[in-house]
């Protein structure tokens, strides 16, 4: 690396001063996908953020192996929460070999976190088709063409294969569901909670499901 491409940074000295507002015990709804409602439609109307939907996928495969990625939510519910992908990428094999997963929503503009850990399991067909109905032509095209985490030898090698694709479904026409391709639905374990507070003393309120249903509350240190 030379001179040039050096950071020209301190990165030690980089920080934010958080000075928003707390969170409370008795702010809490009382389960945590009413309260992730509550903050979800606070980040999209109010916070400014792109795609607040976005968030990081941690998994393992069976050797432990982690690996991280950005993926959009498509929805949520009392259920868990759900995206979607190709069965047959990393994060599709990982899930295959260990279901227990991580999500992070990282929404740093409103100095807050929502933490999720669980187990996934994938959606039914009749879902997956109903979502992929809703996705763009071009994105429904992009599912087939996209052998996701593969290697692949070129650009131009993508751009052919969806010229050809694009060509045999024009426009308006339907695009079958691909059989690689679907949902996988997060089970919630844990949902943390985390509000960036003044000198570093941030509040993190955790969700813990109990084996008999309902949650238990916990506060952690920050």
């Amino acid at each position: 690396m030379t001179d040039r491409d050096a950071v020209p940074l301190d990165l030690a000295s980089m920080r934010k001063h958080y000075r928003t507002e707390g969170l409370s015990e008795t702010d809490l709804a009382a389960t945590p996908v009413e309260q992730f409602a509550r903050w979800f439609a606070q980040a999209a109307r109010e916070g400014g953020l792109f795609e607040p939907n976005a968030m990081i996928v941690s998994t393992a495969d069976a050797a432990g192996r982690p690996s991280s990625r950005t993926v959009l939510l498509k929805h949520f519910d009392a259920g868990g929460f759900v995206f979607y992908t190709n069965y047959e990428s990393r994060k599709g094999r990982d899930l295959a070999e260990n279901p227990h997963v991580s999500l992070l929503f990282p929404w740093h503009p409103v100095a807050r976190q929502v933490i999720v850990t669980g187990t996934a399991r994938r959606t039914g067909r009749d879902e997956t088709a109903a979502y992929f109905r809703t996705r763009p032509h071009g994105s429904q095209l992009g599912a087939w063409v996209s052998g996701q985490s593969s290697v692949i030898a070129s650009r131009a090698e993508l751009d052919t294969a969806y010229a050809e694709l694009a060509a045999r479904y024009p426009e308006h026409e339907r695009v079958p569901v691909p059989p690689h391709w679907g949902g996988f639905r997060v089970v919630p374990e844990t949902v943390e909670f985390w509000q960036g507070r003044e000198n570093r003393l941030h509040d993190r309120l955790r969700y813990v499901a109990l084996p008999g249903g309902g949650w238990r509350v916990e506060r952690l240190a920050p």
